[in-house]
């Protein structure tokens, strides 16, 4: 083949270089991969097997085991039987593990049995972000994504879903009863495959209503109302698309405005994030041992006891407000109409009447204060405030806390913005690595492992790209020293 470019005969002998290490570039990544392994404490970090057993067969050392996991997330390979066949064909695999090849099993049972150890070492990570200066502005931005679970929607059951499966089964053997007796009547004797179908269907059908009579028992147990059979922990939640849901665990993170970095994430199987506010922004502070930082959230966030624990801790909150009420969209005055007066511990409305505090009365735990006033039947305005005999205003004994988190949105415009291009991105390059598939694992611990070596590893690779490979392996002898 003249003029092209030909390669060796696969019979020629050739002379290999001498060691293996003659095989990875100077600047190859796996480099940084084994620096940043190797100057961990596996002891003190909590992995299993960190000191050997004096008898038995040898184990592998789990920096091992952290080293081949880490390669396999940076390249997208999440899978212990990938990571085993990578073993024996991938020269900077064989560079990284010293030519050694772990069977799946034993690939599969270190990422099983080393959650608290994997966590633990994204907060080493972070930690050495905290000591390279990189979260000087003391911003994060914290949401929330459905990542889909092993367990389909078809084993995943609520009282709503059973009742509906339960009308469809009884419709179905409705109809084959009725074909049943046509076929009785028409179909000639010698001739009874079709009659016998059709009653193997009908006691195949009454079997799965006893399975599902057998299930509703079950879910009077639950506190949520819901069983997942293939991953217990696992729960159906809606998604963003109209009427639609998935069986999935629900993902936060807090990431660093600045460069993007996940300084803190947590793997829930709540379908709300109305409860996850606080603990993302408290755990985020703690990441980046600030004393005050700043959250910035969207309004599925919105809770006045996340917002008022967050005040407490010194944790400024930015979300907007959920619109619940209707009465902009028909034509009437909105809360936001009436004006409080601190002082006099009023309100002004838009008649220019005071709407006075009448009442105070516990809901759902919050202390809730009432107002109205005595000029609301005969006030010109009424049409287009209200449709009751008086407009009722409430507020909360801390309203001023949500009071002040509009302040902080108003003066920054930009704030969802910001917010947007912050952390919808860390999603979307998740999804992406993973496959936009399901989680590997089932159980929520071993679901937090699997996030958590993928977390590392975008970590790991922003890292990389903010300080090039000569400062990454710069950080990685600092971190060892």
């Amino acid at each position: 083949m003249s003029r092209f470019i030909v390669g060796e005969d696969r019979q020629q002998v050739t002379l290999l270089p001498e060691c293996l290490d003659d095989f990875i570039a100077e600047d190859n990544t796996v480099r940084v991969v084994d620096a940043f392994v190797g100057e961990l404490d596996m002891v003190a970090l909590g992995f299993e097997g960190a000191n050997p057993a004096s008898t038995g067969r040898p184990s592998y050392h789990p920096a091992v085991m952290l080293k081949l996991y880490l390669y396999g997330y940076l390249n997208r390979i999440q899978s212990s039987r990938r990571l085993e066949r990578e073993c024996q064909r991938n020269v900077e695999l064989m560079w990284l593990t010293g030519r050694l090849s772990p069977d799946f099993k034993t690939i599969a049972d270190f990422r099983r049995d080393n959650s608290a150890g994997i966590r633990n070492v994204c907060h080493r990570f972070v930690m050495l972000c905290r000591d390279l200066k990189l979260f000087s502005q003391a911003v994060v931005a914290i949401d929330g994504s459905k990542f889909k679970a092993v367990n389909s929607r078809d084993c995943n059951f609520t009282s709503g879903k059973i009742d509906k499966r339960q009308q469809q089964i009884e419709e179905s053997i409705q109809r084959y009863l009725v074909a049943l007796e046509t076929a009785d009547r028409t179909q000639p004797v010698e001739l009874k495959a079709k009659t016998d179908r059709l009653q193997d269907k009908i006691t195949r059908l009454r079997q799965q209503m006893r399975e599902l009579d057998t299930v509703k028992e079950q879910l009077k147990t639950q506190p949520d109302g819901q069983i997942s059979r293939t991953d217990p922990d696992a729960r159906s939640m809606a998604t963003s698309g109209r009427g639609s849901g998935m069986v999935a665990y629900n993902v936060q993170v807090a990431v660093d405005a600045k460069h993007h970095l996940i300084v803190a994430h947590e793997v829930t199987n709540a379908g709300s994030d109305r409860a996850q506010l606080s603990p993302m922004a408290q755990a985020a502070r703690e990441a980046m041992g600030r004393k005050k930082l700043r959250v910035i959230a969207d309004r599925g966030y919105f809770s006045g006891r996340q917002i008022k624990a967050c005040a407490d801790a010194g944790i400024d909150a930015i979300l907007p407000k959920p619109t619940t009420s209707n009465a902009k969209a028909e034509g009437r005055y909105d809360r936001a109409d009436f004006i409080y007066i601190k002082e006099d511990d009023e309100y002004l409305c838009p008649a220019g009447q005071r709407a006075i505090h009448r009442m105070a009365r516990e809901e759902n735990g919050m202390m809730i204060h009432r107002y109205w006033s005595s000029a609301c039947p005969k006030c010109p305005l009424k049409s287009q405030c209200t449709p009751s005999g008086y407009r009722r205003i409430s507020r909360w004994e801390h309203e001023e806390v949500l009071e002040a988190v509009q302040r902080r949105l108003d003066r920054s415009p930009n704030s969802m913005t910001i917010r947007r291009r912050t952390v919808e991105h860390v999603f979307g390059t998740l999804k992406s690595w993973m496959g936009y598939t399901h989680f590997l694992t089932r159980r929520l611990p071993n679901v937090s492992a699997e996030m958590g070596l993928n977390v590392l590893a975008y970590n790991f690779r922003r890292l990389l790209s903010i300080l090039g490979f000569e400062g990454m392996m710069k950080a990685m002898r600092l971190a060892g020293a």
